[in-house]
């Protein structure tokens, strides 16, 4: 290879790399990063229209035993229900890739709710990674509470016990609950950033 034809090689792979968005990693305290999606309904999300409510972002993969563990048992329900008869917008996020564990069609996301009774307000597929690679998402589930101001105020696991165990939830701290209730006592949010557990995000390679 000519040094001629080296260089025009390197000139091209520094454009593309230089074309290719640039997403600072989430922080608490900071403007959560804003995204725009179509939900398995076809309705168009953007999470910054949503300024005044507060917004739960929850990663999920119905095939994964801890996403299991926690609708299984009614709590990840129960704790949509909490936030929701509260005013909050909660989005539940697959970002599976395709040929991935938990991918799954508009349809069958659907079917998926329908059977475990959920009820978040929108539901996002996220095949590419796009929405996953921006927050970071590590695990199913990986939880994300944003304030009003459209501030991240906490990220991380659902509770305090990372046992697989449906048992372990009855004497688990709920971080996402206990978010929203300094929230809405106008308290900084105590445990605001955790280790998530669960299974790791299937993204596409």
């Amino acid at each position: 290879m000519s040094r001629k034809i080296a260089f025009i090689l390197v000139g091209m792979v520094m454009l593309i790399m230089l074309a290719m968005p640039v997403y600072a990693a989430p922080q608490i305290g900071q403007p959560a990063p804003d995204f725009t999606a179509t939900d398995i309904d076809g309705n168009e999300f953007t999470l910054s229209e949503l300024k005044g409510k507060k917004v739960i972002l929850e990663w999920t993969n119905n095939q994964c035993p801890f996403v299991v563990k926690h609708y299984g048992s009614g709590n990840m329900q129960a704790t949509q229900k909490a936030a929701t008869d509260k005013g909050a917008v909660w989005v539940s996020i697959v970002s599976s890739g395709e040929g991935m564990q938990g991918n799954v069609t508009s349809e069958e996301a659907r079917a998926i709710m329908t059977e475990a009774d959920a009820h978040p307000s929108a539901k996002i597929l996220d095949p590419s990674g796009t929405i996953g690679h921006l927050y970071e998402a590590q695990t199913t589930p990986h939880m994300f509470v944003i304030d009003e101001e459209g501030i991240l105020a906490y990220a991380g696991a659902i509770d305090s016990k990372s046992s697989p165990n449906p048992k372990s939830i009855e004497t688990a701290t709920n971080y996402v609950l206990a978010a929203l209730d300094d929230l809405d006592a106008g308290r900084p949010v105590a445990t605001s950033q955790t280790q998530p557990y669960g299974c790791a995000v299937k993204y596409s390679h």
